[in-house]
C-alpha cells in the first residue's frame, strides 16, 4: 500500500510541476520585460515570495517521494528508471540552485536585460527536466496499470 501511495504522490506532484514550468517558461517569464523600470523591483521581489510555496511544496513531496521510490518501488516497476528520474530531480534542483534564483535575486535589485535572458534560457534545463520526468513517471504508471 505504501509503495503505491508513494507513486502516485511522486506521479501528481512531477505533473503539477511539469504543467507549471511550462506556464512559466512559456508566458510568465516571457512578460517580465514588459513590467516596466518604475515598477519591476516590486514585481521581482513579490514574483519570489508568491510563488515560493507554490513550487517548493510540490518539489519537495517530488523529491521525497522520489526517494521513498527507492527504498519502496511497487512491485514491477523498474528501480534504475526511478533512478533516472531521481537524477532528473536532482538536476532541476541544482540547476534551480545554481543558475534561476541567482537570476531571481539580481533582478529583485532591478531589471537586467542578460540577466532576464539568463534566467529564461536557463529556465529551459528545468522544462526539458520536467518533461522527460513526467514522460517516464506516465510510462511507469502505464507499466504499473498494465499489471494489474
Amino acid at each position: 500500500m505504501l509503495p503505491n501511495a508513494l507513486f502516485l504522490l511522486n506521479l501528481l506532484s512531477t505533473w503539477y510541476m511539469v504543467g507549471l514550468i511550462w506556464m512559466v517558461q512559456i508566458v510568465h517569464y516571457k512578460m517580465f520585460d514588459r513590467v516596466g523600470s518604475e515598477f519591476f523591483v516590486k514585481y521581482a521581489v513579490d514574483h519570489s515570495r508568491l510563488i515560493t510555496p507554490i513550487v517548493g511544496i510540490p518539489m519537495l513531496i517530488e523529491i521525497a517521494t522520489a526517494a521513498g521510490l527507492m527504498l519502496l518501488a511497487p512491485a514491477g516497476v523498474s528501480r534504475p528508471l526511478l533512478g533516472v528520474g531521481l537524477g532528473l530531480i536532482l538536476v532541476i534542483w541544482v540547476s534551480t540552485a545554481a543558475l534561476q534564483v541567482p537570476c531571481h535575486e539580481r533582478l529583485a535589485g532591478g531589471f537586467d536585460a542578460a540577466v532576464y535572458e539568463r534566467l529564461v534560457s536557463t529556465n529551459w534545463i528545468r522544462t526539458l527536466a520536467w518533461s522527460v520526468r513526467g514522460g517516464l513517471m506516465g510510462y511507469l504508471c502505464w507499466r504499473l496499470i498494465g499489471q494489474a
